[in-house]
C-alpha cells in the first residue's frame, strides 16, 4: 500500500499542486503499469476512496482509478477504472452542488458544483483510446480525480470549506 500525499505537507503539497503531463504509454512497461494500477486500487479501497490520482501518491503517471457503485440500490455492483491521459471533453449544462472530500485533503469537505454530466477521453493500460460517458457519481468523481492531475484540489471549487472534527463530530466553517 502506497502513501496518500496530503496538502499539510509542504513538499508534498507542490506534488499536489503540479499538472501532471502526459504518459507515454508505449514507453512504459505493461507489466509494471498493471502492478501499479492494483497497488493503487489496493491504496484506495484502504482509504476508504472512491478514486485515487498517481499524484496523489507521488507518481507522475498521468493517470486515475476509479470505483463507484453503478447504482445506489446495488453498492455491490461497482465497476474499476483505470484510465491514462483522461480528458474531458464535454460537459452539459445541468449542474449538482454536493459535498465533496479527498484523501488528499484529510478532514475537510466542502460543497462542490460540478457538471452531472460528462463525456472522457482516454487510454485503458493497452493504450487503447476509450470513451466514457458518466453521469452522476461517477461524472464527479471523473471531474475531481482530472483535477487532481491539473495540479488542483476540490477546496479549490468548493463554495464552502468545513473542517470536520471526528471525536466531536463537530463542522466548523474554515479556510484551508
Amino acid at each position: 500500500m502506497s502513501k496518500i500525499f496530503i496538502i499539510n505537507n509542504k513538499k508534498e503539497k507542490s506534488v499536489l499542486r503540479t499538472k501532471i503531463p502526459p504518459t507515454d504509454l508505449s514507453k512504459e512497461n505493461k507489466k509494471e503499469l498493471r502492478e501499479f494500477v492494483r497497488q493503487m486500487r489496493i491504496t484506495m479501497k484502504a482509504a476508504l476512496g472512491i478514486g485515487l490520482s498517481a499524484n496523489q501518491i507521488g507518481f507522475t503517471l498521468r493517470l486515475f482509478v476509479a470505483q463507484v457503485p453503478r447504482s445506489s440500490d446495488d453498492a455491490s455492483n461497482e465497476k474499476f477504472y483505470a484510465i491514462f491521459n483522461p480528458k474531458i471533453i464535454r460537459t452539459y449544462k445541468e449542474k449538482t452542488l454536493l459535498e465533496e472530500g479527498c484523501l488528499s485533503v484529510p478532514g475537510y469537505h466542502g460543497m462542490v458544483e460540478r457538471s452531472e454530466r460528462i463525456v472522457l477521453e482516454g487510454y485503458n493500460i493497452q493504450g487503447k483510446k476509450i470513451k466514457i460517458k458518466a453521469w452522476g457519481l461517477l461524472a464527479r468523481v471523473f471531474q475531481h480525480e482530472v483535477d487532481h492531475l491539473d495540479g488542483k484540489l476540490f477546496i479549490d471549487k468548493a463554495k464552502e470549506v468545513y473542517e470536520i472534527d471526528e471525536q466531536n463530530l463537530k463542522v466548523q466553517r474554515r479556510g484551508v
